[in-house]
Order: structure tokens, then C-alpha cells, then sequence
């Protein structure tokens, strides 16, 4: 059976800041992910799946549980390093990012994997049944309606994303493998919010609505309607768009590193943290990373203000302190008179 073809990521309509912070995310894995918030039907898992479908093959260590990067002995799973150490080459295969999804009522287990407590004693051997966070490595980790999933659950998703490993431990045995992905969460707040201490964990928040625009509402379902007749024929109306991104993307990946920012932005960010009143240091860093990375994606080799704007807006709402049934709010225009 013919695979149907993905809604192309550039044919989304409106949307800038959601996919904005998927792209950031994707040339960025340690940013440490995006909560996406917003009400049915905004397009929010068709984007997840189209950015994962924009991104060119990449190459793994064939056969391996984890897609072990050839190459990057530092980041492979202890199966690749031993037969590196034995002196085996490691055959390679290409490999297309997925997406992974994990569902709501998913077990601790389920989601770290199992370690075989009974091999381990009788025949000295650590078996390991790989979990969801194996699969996620060097993927999307994409989790709809993730403020309704068991809090030990998300503490774990959130600190495998934050290490970029996953390390199981049962009755003083433990197994360790790489898992860094990039962790996606959605969640209709009608249906109820997220602890503030597990929202501060997530880099990057934003809000999706509904189109208010007719036009553009217009243009959403005559775009759906085209896709459904005929979705080869609509993928290729956006061909020369998706590989313009998919260059731009591929750019900004390969000079992160390249990126600087001066001493002047450090302290703008720390003072624009002190301002808003968020807690811990977490914002500042995201911030500060965020803006580099933005950076990297607009084609410069130095992080300027309009950088920063951008990171603020997407680090620093969700971090709002709130009082009881009160919203938090920022001044947006003070914090636009601190930069400029």
C-alpha cells in the first residue's frame, strides 16, 4: 500500500510562533522542547509530524535499538562501544527522523524500558528491554494531552530530555542509553494545566488559536480540501518552499556552535529575568540559548536584540509567577524599552 503523503510543514497557515519554536527546536535539540497550548483543531500534531517530515535521512549505525550516530563513540549506546572496542566495524544505514508517540495512560516502565532482574542474577548478564525513550533517541518525542499524564511519568520524560540519557535502575543494577530527542507536548487548557514546576522545565511555551482572519480561514480549508483530492499533487505546489527551509534548517544546525553574543546582551537577558520575576536561572539560559539559536536560523554569525525579543516571548510567558485564579502578565513594552 502506497504511503499517503504529509501535509507539507510550509503550507501550514498562520501559526508563525508554533512552528517558529518546533524549527528552533530542531536545530537545537538540548533547548529542552516546546508545550504547545491551544484548542482542537490548530494544527498542532499535523505540524509536529510535517517538521519531522521536512528533515532530510540521516545516518545510523545499522541495526542498533538506539540510531547510534556513526562517528560520535561519546554518544553511542554501551552495544555500539563494545564492538568499537572488540575492534568490529560498524555497518551504517540511513535513517528517516520519526515521531514517536507516547501515550497518555503509558507506564513508568512502558516509557524507560525493563532491566531482567533475574538473568542479571543467576547469569551475571544485563538484559534490557528498550522503552519508549530508546525509540525517541535522535527523534520527536511527541506527547498530545500531556497535562494529563501522571506527573512521575512527565519527571522522567523531563529529565532524559534535559541529560540526553535515560538510565534505569532496579534492585542495584543499572543500564544507561542515549536518548536525546526532541520533546513536544500538547494540551488543551480546558482540560485542565500543568504543575508549574514541570512547566518551567519545558524551554519554550506557546499559545495556538483558531484563525480570526476570515481570509485566512478561507485559505485553511481550501489548502485541506486541495490536500485531500489530491496530496501528491499539493506537496508539489511547496517543493521549492519545503527545501528552502530544509537548507535553512540544515545551515543552522552545522553554525550553532560558530554563533556569539556579547557581554551586553548576557546582562540584558539576566535584567530582563530580574524584571518579569521569574524563578531560578532556568529562563535566563533559555533565553540566552534561544536567541543564539535564532540567530543561527537568520543566517548571522552574532545573537543581536531582535534575537532576544524573539527568545523572550517564547521563554518567559509560561514562567510567569501566578497567584491564585490570577493571570500573569507581562509588559511587553517594558521589556522592549530594556533591549532597545
Amino acid at each position: 500500500m502506497k504511503r499517503k503523503a504529509l501535509y507539507p510543514f510550509s503550507a501550514i497557515v498562520g501559526q508563525e510562533n508554533m512552528k517558529l519554536s518546533l524549527i528552533l527546536n530542531v536545530i537545537n535539540p538540548s533547548l529542552g522542547g516546546v508545550l504547545i497550548k491551544g484548542e482542537k483543531g490548530t494544527a498542532k500534531s499535523t505540524a509536529v509530524r510535517a517538521i519531522a517530515d521536512l528533515l532530510p535521512s540521516m545516518r545510523m549505525v545499522a541495526g542498533c535499538r538506539y540510531h547510534c550516530t556513526p562517528g560520535e563513540e561519546t554518544r553511542m549506546c554501551d552495544e555500539c562501544r563494545e564492538k568499537i572496542q572488540k575492534g568490529k566495524e560498524l555497518p551504517e544505514e540511513n535513517y528517516k527522523m520519526q515521531v514517536v508517540e507516547l501515550p497518555v495512560n503509558a507506564t513508568e516502565d512502558r516509557v524507560v524500558g525493563t532491566l531482567d532482574i533475574e538473568a542479571a542474577i543467576n547469569e551475571g548478564k544485563r538484559r534490557f528491554e528498550p522503552g519508549i525513550l530508546a525509540a525517541a533517541n535522535r527523534n520527536i518525542l511527541y506527547v498530545d494531552e500531556i497535562n494529563l499524564l501522571d506527573d512521575h511519568v512527565v519527571d522522567v520524560l523531563l529529565d532524559a530530555a534535559a541529560m540526553g540519557i535515560n538510565t534505569v535502575e532496579r534492585e542495584g543494577i543499572s543500564y544507561s542509553h542515549p536518548a536525546r530527542f526532541v520533546l513536544v507536548g500538547t494540551m488543551n487548557p480546558e482540560e485542565g494545566d500543568i504543575r508549574p514546576q514541570l512547566l518551567d522545565r519545558f524551554a519554550l511555551s506557546v499559545d495556538v488559536f483558531g484563525e480570526n482572519d476570515p481570509g485566512n480561514r478561507v485559505e485553511v480549508i481550501r489548502r485541506r480540501l486541495d490536500y485531500e483530492a489530491n496530496p501528491e499533487a499539493f506537496c508539489a505546489q511547496y517543493e521549492v518552499a519545503q527545501a528552502t527551509l530544509q537548507a535553512k534548517i540544515l545551515n543552522a544546525q552545522k553554525n550553532l556552535p560558530n554563533i556569539d553574543f556579547s557581554e551586553e546582551l548576557l546582562d540584558k537577558v539576566a535584567r530582563i529575568a530580574i524584571e518579569v520575576g521569574v524563578d531560578g536561572h532556568r529562563a535566563d539560559i533559555v533565553m540566552i540559548k534561544t536567541a543564539i539559536t535564532h540567530a543561527a536560523f537568520e543566517g548571522r554569525d552574532k545573537v543581536t536584540v531582535d534575537d532576544v525579543k524573539i527568545a523572550a516571548h517564547l521563554a518567559l510567558p509560561h514562567r510567569m509567577r501566578r497567584r491564585p485564579f490570577e493571570e500573569g502578565r507581562i509588559d511587553w513594552a517594558v521589556i522592549d524599552g530594556m533591549l532597545d
